[in-house]
């Protein structure tokens, strides 16, 4: 069964860069744990901005990723993009909305609420949504 994790964002997470930020950090620590991870984004802007974020952690932070269609034949162990992504990865990471139809196709998602009620109204859809589809959505507790 999917697991579903909503991370509530703080108040100063509240730029997207933020986000982004927050992103890097979950895939760097699920790449550490060997899984390998596809990053969902609404649009290709918004995947270049995670590249480029990931391209810009120290080398110690390192982080295996392409964008869609580019890198190896299999991909890197982090695939970011817009498209359902064409191999098998173990977790989705989501910045999308509505939740992508492919979401249904990973063991593990992952998904946010930020702080600004719009967002957050949209949150909450995502969450309802994933309750329709038993993808057993829970918050994430620190």
């Amino acid at each position: 069964m999917t697991q579903t994790t909503f991370y509530p964002l703080n108040d100063t997470d509240k730029t997207e860069h933020a986000l982004e930020a927050k992103v890097c950090q979950l895939a760097g620590e699920l790449f550490q744990q060997g899984q390998r991870v596809f990053v969902a984004t609404m649009d290709v802007k918004s995947a270049e901005r995670v590249d480029e974020l990931m391209w810009q952690l120290p080398s110690e932070q390192f982080i295996p990723h392409n964008l869609q269609g580019e890198g190896p034949h299999y991909g890197a162990p982090v695939e970011i993009g817009h498209q359902p992504p064409q191999g098998r990865r173990h977790v989705l990471i989501n910045l999308c909305h509505p939740l992508p139809q492919f979401a249904v196709n990973f063991n593990q998602i992952i998904d946010f609420i930020p702080t600004d009620d719009q967002a957050k109204q949209l949150a909450r859809e995502r969450f309802h949504h994933c309750r329709q589809l038993n993808l057993a959505p829970t918050l994430h507790k620190d």
